[in-house]
């Protein structure tokens, strides 16, 4: 559907509404195309199995779910829906989410009704909205990072979608006449394209704040009190292959703003956003183009009149990345589990496994936002008896791979529409690849962060890794190095369309030149951009 379609769908859809209350009540499997495009707002795409064209077409569904914070009851109610409506798997995102793959238009109502019931939501989890706000993960229960849960409360109660829509399709719930409902913040025809907030504490990048519209990052007063904020704006990983109006970008650093200038600040950027975005191309409709179009000075400036601030230019500390993975000790005597998710899938045995030790231990939960899954408050004496239930179902804890667990894929093939070609289900054997080819060059005890896309829409944040493969054909990828392995800088092409059986070639020839000429201990990433584009390139031609 065409940029202008779309909004001139939103401005009649009387506030999200359409017609999805008739098409939810007719047999047909299939949503019109203004309704599959009206779904998205309410959390939920339509998907069609590319390969199994006879199959009908089905729905994702994604949670918004404000830090990725969950009770075990919560949790439980999302395993017991994936059994019941969708593929039996449960799928967490790179923001912090749970999506269910697979679920049938008959049986949406009855699914997000399950989640309504352990007060969990679609709505605004997709479209043209603010999606769910990330948090850096807190296992250890820090004070300070303890402090984020209010302020992401807060965001994402302050910018949800105020329709009454989802209420009434979904939930049953008690008609509104349109006519008096107003989207205080978004307006008739919502935002031009999809806006993302990551808060955080200044120095811990858990959340890549750098790829996000809005970043926020804490710091605290002499007595450990949360007092203001540093602010980013700007960043965001799509684009489109060829076209070199569309790129990458990681965000701009705005300054410091008080804790009271929080909501004006953010309102601001999202009004910039609303304002100026465009919405004639949504190609180039994210709020990182109006920055890029208009300038920073401008951008900055704009903000402050709006939110009527003055940004303070305090300097930004140095950025790093606490691992969340393994047994952790917390600071009330308890204990967290930071469980390796290859690219978020849960099902079969781990599904299993999870399930009883949630049921059995009832943890409070937390997701991350590179796909894991951390198990919150377990006591000292019960240690072993969760290890015991892992094992039993085949999932016994092993030493952790530095490479697997900071590797991150998107679903790709065969569900997304967009993807040209594979990422989740070939996520092992790249990762082998990569193992191998370390092993051959002598660098067997060293890693780095390696992402993966079926398409070049960005959604495992592939171009702030250090390594990474965009998919451009059904059988050959952009090889993309030099991300900061800190999340702060952007990587850079240095191979197109790179066939599957050249990658390992491509991997020596990367690997052997890092092992020759990169100092001591330097991470690939911080190589690769020493070494910059044009020297990788001609490393890679042979094969590239």
């Amino acid at each position: 559907m065409s940029t202008n379609a779309v909004e001139a769908l939103k401005a009649a859809s009387n506030y999200l509404r359409g017609n999805l209350a008739e098409e939810v009540a007719d047999p047909d499997p299939s949503f019109s195309k203004d309704g599959q495009v009206l779904v998205k707002f309410h959390g939920f795409y339509q998907q069609k199995d590319r390969f199994e064209k006879t199959k009908p077409p089905v729905l994702m569904l994604r949670g918004r779910i404000p830090g990725g914070r969950l009770s075990a009851d919560q949790y439980l109610a999302w395993d017991n829906l994936a059994e019941r409506y969708s593929d039996g798997t449960l799928r967490l995102t790179s923001r912090q989410s749970i999506e269910l793959h697979g679920v049938l238009k008959g049986d949406v109502k009855a699914s997000l009704q399950g989640l309504h019931a352990a007060l969990q939501t679609t709505k605004g989890a997709c479209g043209d909205v603010v999606r769910t706000v990330t948090q850096a993960p807190n296992p250890w229960l820090r004070p300070d990072l303890a402090q984020l849960d209010a302020v992401v409360d807060r965001l994402a109660s302050h910018f949800q979608a105020t329709s009454n829509a989802y209420a009434e399709i979904w939930l049953d719930g008690e008609r509104v006449d349109p006519e008096r409902e107003q989207e205080r913040i978004f307006g008739p025809t919502y935002l031009p394209r999809k806006f993302k907030f990551s808060v955080t504490v200044a120095g811990e990048n858990l959340v890549d704040l750098y790829t996000n519209d809005l970043g926020l990052a804490a710091t605290f007063d002499s007595n450990g009190i949360l007092d203001g904020f540093f602010v980013l704006a700007g960043g965001g990983m799509g684009m489109t292959h060829g076209d070199d109006t569309t790129f990458p970008r990681v965000a701009d650093f705005l300054g410091w703003i008080p804790l009271t200038a929080l909501i004006p600040v953010a309102e601001a950027v999202v009004g910039v956003h609303r304002d100026e975005g465009n919405r004639e191309d949504r190609k180039h409709a994210r709020l990182k183009y109006v920055i890029a179009r208009k300038g920073l000075p401008w951008f900055k400036a704009d903000v402050e009149a709006r939110a009527g601030i003055i940004f303070e230019g305090r300097p930004l500390p140095p950025w790093h990345t606490t691992p969340v993975l393994g047994w952790l000790d917390r600071m009330d005597g308890t204990q967290a589990l930071g469980l390796s998710i290859r690219s978020g899938r849960i099902g079969g045995s781990l599904k299993a496994a999870l399930r009883e030790v949630v049921t059995t231990f009832r943890p409070a939960i937390q997701l991350s936002p590179d796909q894991d899954l951390i198990l919150l408050g377990l006591k000292p004496e019960d240690r072993s008896w969760v290890e015991a239930i892992l094992a039993r179902h085949g999932q016994p804890l092993e030493a952790l791979d530095p490479l697997a667990s900071r590797a991150m894929a998107c679903v790709a093939l065969p569900l997304c529409g967009l993807a040209l070609a594979e990422a989740e289900r070939v996520l092992p054997d790249f990762l082998g690849e990569i193992r191998s080819a370390l092993a051959r060059q002598g660098l067997a005890g060293r890693s780095l962060v390696f992402r993966m896309t079926g398409c070049a829409n960005g959604c495992a944040r592939p171009y702030t890794a250090e390594l990474a493969l965009v998919g451009q054909t059904a059988k050959s990828y952009a090889l993309c190095a030099g991300g900061d392995p800190e999340g702060t800088r952007l990587a850079f092409s240095v191979a197109h369309k790179l066939a599957v059986d050249e990658f390992p070639s491509a991997l020596d020839r990367l690997f052997s030149t890092w092992a020759a000429k990169g100092h001591q201990n330097e991470a690939f990433g911080d190589f690769a951009a020493r070494a910059g584009a044009d020297e990788l390139r001609q490393i890679l031609e042979p094969v590239s």
